[in-house]
């Protein structure tokens, strides 16, 4: 009977809490797909004002049901330069609150609806396919597996109320506040999703398994565990994501110290803006009815647990406002160091946000971006190496190229671990436009270090070339720098007035090339230029005219919607 017991009560806490995190991520990445890329166009709205940043914060973790991927969209924008570190906190301080709509959610007793919404939801996706009737099926498939995951637990932890050990364990745990914050954290690290460890906490209070006083404290430690997840994960990041991490932290441990001290006055002020006792059980057949409940449950405790963990970050939001700044200051202390814009690493890229298609998208962009801007540096260097060079130059410029190769390899491979995952068409698209954009950005990098070594060579060897060449090269890369800029502004979202109803790009360097190449040749043919000099000239020109192909590419798939 043991036996039977025991697994009956393992296999309910497998399944239902599978299907209780499969639930979670069905909802988040259909809710994304509704949003679309307004999710990433609201961040953009993040200004000064803190109240606006933390309802930005709240609204997406809301969405995206995580505030570790919503912190890691921050970080990008913090190193972007677009928000400062301060106004990323505000930030995270809304998608502590957002992550809360979770526990409001299964706070609801709405069982009974989660077979109707799986069967409507699996009926619109096999009816409509990639539209948003789909979409719409995919958030009540989630909603119905969610709660299906929830119901499951529920019905395998009833015989627990019957288990002396399980009894003695919640009962050595009821003496100590200071425990029971340690086993939520404990648990919330361990299965790595507060939504699954608040869900959980539910369902034993709800059963009468657990006083309200140590489920709040279980809830406190779950904050505690979630922050303690991101700083795991944010241990091999760059150092605005650590400082971020850190920040979360510490926002989560001081409010939950502060809110032990006050531990009597918070559960009255949760008690107060919750209708029903929440340590209220169901003691006769008749309230069974009424409340729909089993006997021995606590029909009210599943609301008051969902508020006080609202309620707790909301305040934690409202303590920590004014102080933004300071806690800036305070992680930049902590954790010392600084960013080079000159380091050989990725900025924006974190594989955390591969299940959250629109985030991860929006970090491939800024990551494109940032070697966009890179490119447009190094040939600029590069042609500045025609009146002569210096050793230090040409390090720094090795290493820029390093860096190019590497960003080029690293976003094609986080690209293509997205396109794995279950992605809109348009994502896919966009994807493979942007794993286009860095290959020629990244062959760009490879004919500027080949032009490169053929300008050394030209200094070494004191090869000159006439005013004309000198001239008709000038000519030639200025025309290729300004379809470069060109392509670089738009890739930050810039218009192409200027440059609308002309033809392709890499169709006007082509036919300049040939131009510069065939009175080169007629220069040769009168003595007016030497071999080597020609041939060398030719080279240089080759280059050019190669990397005007990719920046013709590159203005082509910024003109081209998706």
């Amino acid at each position: 009977m043991t036996d039977f017991f025991t697994h009956n009560l393992l296999f309910a806490l497998l399944g239902g809490l599978g299907l209780l995190l499969f639930g979670l991520k069905t909802l988040s990445e259909a809710l994304q797909r509704l949003a679309g890329d307004r999710l990433r166009r609201i961040f953009s709205t993040v200004t000064g004002n803190r109240v606006l940043g933390v309802c930005i914060g709240a609204m997406v973790a809301a969405v995206v049901q995580s505030s570790s991927a919503t912190a890691v969209m921050v970080v990008g924008l913090v190193n972007a330069g677009l928000i400062s570190i301060a106004q990323a906190l505000g930030v995270l301080l809304g998608a502590n609150i957002g992550t809360t709509a979770t526990a409001q959610l299964l706070a609801f007793d709405i069982g009974l609806f989660a077979l109707p919404a799986i069967g409507i939801g699996t009926g619109l996706k096999l009816l409509f396919s990639d539209n948003r009737y789909s979409r719409y099926g995919d958030v009540l498939l989630g909603f119905g597996i969610l709660f299906l995951g929830l119901t499951i637990l529920k019905s395998g932890f009833v015989p627990l109320r019957d288990s002396p050990a399980f009894v003695e364990f919640l009962l050595t745990v009821s003496r100590n506040r200071l425990a029971a914050v340690a086993l939520g954290a404990l648990l919330t690290v361990l299965i790595q999703s507060s939504s699954a460890t608040i869900g959980l906490t539910l369902v034993l209070a709800g059963h009468g398994l657990l006083p309200f006083d140590i489920c709040i404290a279980l809830i406190l430690g779950e904050n505690i565990g979630t922050a303690c997840s991101a700083n795991l994960a944010a241990l091999k990041a760059n150092l605005a994501a650590r400082r971020t991490a850190l920040a979360h932290l510490l926002f989560n441990l001081i409010g939950v110290t502060y809110v032990l001290f006050f531990f009597p006055q918070f559960i009255a002020l949760v008690e107060r803006i919750t209708p029903g006792d929440p340590d209220f059980i169901v003691n006769t057949p008749q309230l069974a009815a009424e409340f729909g409940a089993l006997l021995g449950d606590k029909p009210f405790i599943a609301r008051h647990i969902a508020n006080s963990h609202t309620l707790f970050n909301l305040i934690n939001a409202l303590v920590f406002l004014p102080l933004l700044r300071w806690m800036a200051r305070l992680t930049s202390l902590l954790i010392k160091g600084q960013v080079s814009d000159e380091a050989l690493h990725l900025k924006y890229l974190d594989s955390r946000v591969l299940n959250t298609p629109v985030l991860a998208l929006g970090q491939a962009q800024m990551e494109t971006r940032r070697m966009a801007q890179l490119t447009l540096r190094v040939f600029d260097q590069t042609l500045g190496l025609l009146p002569g060079y210096k050793q230090e130059l040409l390090v720094r410029l090795h290493r820029k190229e390093q860096t190019l190769d590497l960003m080029q390899r690293e976003i094609t491979d986080f690209l293509v671990s997205l396109s794995q995952q279950s992605i809109t068409a348009r994502a896919s698209r966009e994807a493979a436009l942007l794993m286009q954009r860095v290959s020629d950005l990244e062959r760009i990098g490879d004919h500027c270090e080949d032009l490169q070594r053929l300008l050394v060579f030209r200094i070494d060897r004191k090869i000159s070339f006439s005013d004309t060449a000198f001239e008709e090269l000038g000519a030639l890369v200025g025309q290729t720098r300004e379809f470069l800029v060109e392509a670089v502004n738009g890739m930050q979202g810039g218009s192409f007035e200027k440059l609308t109803g002309s033809p392709p790009a890499d169709s006007i360097i082509s036919a300049m090339e040939l131009e510069l190449r065939t009175n080169h040749i007629k220069r040769l043919s009168t003595g007016e230029c030497g071999t080597s000099q020609g041939l060398l000239f030719i080279d240089i020109l080759h280059h050019v005219e190669q990397i005007g192909e990719h920046v013709g590419n590159l203005l082509q798939s910024c003109r081209d919607p998706l």
